[in-house]
């Protein structure tokens, strides 16, 4: 029997996402997998704007902005002739509160590949092999016995074990919802003939549809198809020569071949929602939580989410910094976040249906600004403290070292672990030492324009983006550094837990001491 104080049923991006934001606060965890071998299907092929931002604070953003593609232009068919290009947010660039401008289009093997290395360099290794049989809790932990005998005691356990996963089942909760009754295509293929890889070539019609989308880093595209009927009135396995049909009597380019099948397989669009996300010491999140409509690319994004809103409230707990009661924060927050996920992705699939009837649209009619998750907020969250943006995704903005010059993100200042407390103006110097002092380690604290260390914001980016402009007083340089100012505490996962005046670091003190208690 060995221990942990968090074990992890799942290795795909949600399981990963989690584990990378737990052994980075240094909290003993393990993540196991019932498959033999890593999964190398390339099926959720694409990142949005706010995970992107997520990976970064983990340490990942470099190395996913190389392995992706920021941008694919979308090209239509009708009757086998290109009508119509689209690239979507095309000419967007990044802007001083959100630093990446698009998603990016990346395979999910490759996403979980460079997860699984952020996770060794913290000497956690996923346990391939190894398949939970049943578990039992109590008030101490969760024993969990393995099919081969083996047993872990953990603190916590949590279920990233996908739709069809154990966790949820062993607990005996409902995932209701309803299932589409046709099944769709899907793989990954290469493709001879001169098809151009700066496309994702979409052929859409009565009769249905034939998607080819490239994959980068590699010579492969991800295939996907209407079914193709069989003899029974069943549709037919997925095979080369099924897919190659279907493109065939779609495209109707000579010499369009499909070769070296790698991943094969069918989907059927399921919209579920598990009745709780925590059940005592057990929490479920991504698939194994809530399973969607795939318009829109929200699936492993809302995954990665849910794991890294998980993950600091774990470390909290686990370390003695906050109380158990901040557990419950996460179904809380998450639970409300997936069920709009459901709704916006029924919406953004009958929107891509509708607009596939007409010559020239093709899956960007899915493509809507809440696609990023950028607005995703929890403004009804316990953890939303005060201010007008409590709750909401704490903005970046460009500032510099006040003592060296040197340029300084507000979210490189974020990165890790802890709460952050800024201070905008001189005035906010008390309150920050006041609660530096009083609570250590759990936050980090930073003086804005404050005369001082810290941080100087000369374009004011950093005062309007946390609505402090307002507060600035009238200083001897224009800037207002002589004004009032202000406090915003910020959440470990870059959310905004509360704006307030300089004169309630006690405040401050006294929500972080009672954190979860």
């Amino acid at each position: 029997m060995t221990t942990t104080a968090v074990l992890i049923v799942g290795a795909g991006p949600t399981g990963l996402t989690l584990a990378c934001t737990l052994a980075r606060a240094g909290v003993p965890v393990r993540i196991v997998d019932k498959s033999s071998a890593f999964h190398d299907g390339s099926r959720g092929k694409g990142l949005n704007q706010r995970s992107r931002e997520v990976l970064a604070d983990l340490g990942m953003g470099e190395e996913f902005t190389a392995a992706g593609n920021p941008r694919l232009t979308f090209r239509k068919y009708r009757d086998g002739v290109a009508v119509a290009d689209h690239t979507p947010q095309e000419g967007a660039a990044p802007t001083p509160d959100v630093p990446y401008a698009t998603g990016l289009w990346i395979p999910q093997w490759r996403t979980e590949e460079i997860l699984r290395a952020k996770l060794a360099s913290y000497g956690v290794l996923v346990e391939l092999g190894s398949e939970v049989a049943e578990f039992t809790q109590d008030r101490a932990g969760v024993a969990v016995t393995f099919t081969d005998g083996r047993r872990v005691d953990a603190s916590y356990l949590v279920g990233c074990d996908g739709a069809r996963g154990m966790v949820r089942k062993a607990l005996g909760l409902s995932f209701d919802g309803a299932a589409e009754p046709e099944l769709a295509l899907v793989g990954d293929v290469e493709v001879e003939g001169g098809l151009d890889r700066g496309y994702w070539h979409q052929w859409m019609d009565e009769g249905g549809a034939v998607l080819l989308c490239p994959l980068p880093g590699t010579p492969r595209w991800q295939l996907q198809s209407s079914p193709e009927p069989d003899a029974e009135g069943g549709y037919a396995k997925p095979s080369l020569e099924v897919f190659q049909r279907q493109l065939d009597r779609h495209a109707r380019i000579p010499g369009l071949r499909l070769t070296n099948p790698g991943w094969l397989s069918t989907y059927r669009v399921n919209v579920r929602m598990a009745e709780r996300f925590r059940v005592g010491r057990v929490f479920l999140a991504g698939d194994a939580a809530h399973i969607h409509s795939i318009a829109g690319g929200l699936g492993m994004n809302t995954g990665i989410q849910d794991g890294y809103n998980l993950g600091w409230k774990l470390a909290l707990v686990v370390s003695g910094a906050a109380g158990e009661g901040l557990l419950d924060t996460y179904e809380e927050e998450r639970l409300p976040v997936a069920a709009w996920t459901l709704r916006i992705t029924n919406e953004r699939l009958r929107a891509v249906r509708e607009g596939a009837r007409k010559a020239g649209v093709g899956t960007e009619a899915g493509f809507t600004r809440d696609l990023t998750t950028l607005g995703v907020g929890y403004g009804w969250s316990s953890l939303a403290w005060g201010g007008p943006a409590a709750g909401e995704r704490a903005p970046d903005a460009p500032c510099r070292d006040a003592l060296t010059g040197a340029p300084v993100r507000l979210f490189e200042v974020f990165a890790g672990p802890r709460f952050t407390l800024l201070g905008f103006g001189p005035q906010s110097t008390a309150a920050l030492a006041r609660v530096s002092a009083a609570c250590g380690e759990l936050v980090r604290t930073c003086l804005v324009d404050g005369g001082g260390a810290g941080l100087v914001d000369p374009e004011r980016h950093a005062w309007r983006a946390y609505g402090m402009a307002g507060r600035e007083g009238g200083g001897a340089d224009g800037l207002g550094r002589a004004g009032k100012g202000g406090l915003v505490l910020v959440r470990p996962d870059n959310h905004i837990a509360l704006t307030a005046s300089v004169d309630r670091g006690a405040e401050v003190v006294d929500r972080l001491e009672r954190l979860g208690r």
